[in-house]
């Protein structure tokens, strides 16, 4: 049985929702210790009202057609828990963080979104409109995918994979990978060109983070290894107690050299040292 463009389209879309509702609860352990400690820690709450403008604008695109009900279901999801996020951020945020979030959700989530709908609905019309807010909304899309390349230059500066999890990399990249294949198979542009990028920056995030994970930690940890062989080598010298060539009847003094440096400091204060096996041929 070969399945249709349609019912293809249904399938990614179903699995889109799937995989998306699950990156949509990664915050969810963030945000659990926010509300136990009372306090935003200095999170930023950019990122969750972005993905609500993201969501509202989708929203909207999806209205303006018939049949985008897998679009509609897993946005309205998005919609509910950004502003779910964004709620506790201003609970638990001190004074500036409420003033500059709920300025924040005034500028991106209330005026930038009405300004779009009003004017879209004033001077577009039909097939018009629905290109128009799928541009916006494809642009907005790209904005979001675009935000982990300053995470990637972090990693690359610091050399460290902590703030970029690989299990969120691969959700997002099996996420956009679902998304690009359901706006092919319902041919909508708007929803699959943006994944291709979602889909780059996500392959370019994990091959990071097995680069600074495991290669870099392993040639680092062997030249640490190699360091500390070197520094604790033990040496055991006979140094003379009296400042010539030591006999029989002088008592020499065994001393364990750990460090070149200590090496260095007998060299030149006792000369009259010999290491173990020179004294003993």
């Amino acid at each position: 049985m070969v399945l249709t463009a349609k019912q293809l389209a249904f399938i990614c879309g179903l699995l889109g929702n799937m995989v998306s509702f699950l990156v949509l609860l990664t915050p969810m352990s963030t945000f659990y210790r926010i509300y136990k400690k009372k306090t935003s820690e200095g999170f930023e709450a950019l990122p969750y009202s972005v993905g609500l403008l993201s969501a509202s604008l989708l929203l909207y695109y999806a209205s303006l057609q018939s049949g985008k009900f897998l679009i509609i279901s897993i946005n309205i999801i998005a919609a509910f828990l950004q502003l779910f996020y964004l709620v506790l951020f201003v609970i638990y945020s001190p004074k500036a963080g409420k003033v500059g979030t709920l300025k924040m959700i005034a500028l991106l989530n209330v005026a930038s979104l009405g300004t779009v709908m009003l004017l879209t609905i004033l001077f577009s019309k039909g097939p018009k409109r629905i290109i128009v807010v799928g541009y916006i909304a494809a642009g907005v899309n790209i904005a979001i995918f675009a935000a982990p390349l300053s995470i990637i230059k972090r990693v690359i500066q610091t050399r460290s994979v902590e703030f970029m999890p690989f299990s969120l990399s691969f959700s997002l990249t099996i996420c956009a990978v679902v998304w690009f294949f359901y706006g092919i198979f319902a041919n909508d542009y708007f929803i699959a060109i943006p994944n291709v990028l979602g889909f780059i920056l996500g392959i370019a995030q994990m091959f990071l983070y097995v680069i600074f994970k495991y290669m870099i930690k392993k040639k680092r940890d062997e030249t640490t290894l190699e360091n500390h062989q070197e520094e604790t080598t033990e040496r055991p010298l006979y140094v003379s107690t009296a400042n010539n060539e030591p006999n029989h009847q002088e008592e020499l003094t065994v001393v364990s050299i750990t460090s070149p440096r200590q090496l260095e400091y007998f060299t030149e204060y006792h000369p009259m040292f010999m290491e173990r096996d020179e004294y003993l041929s």
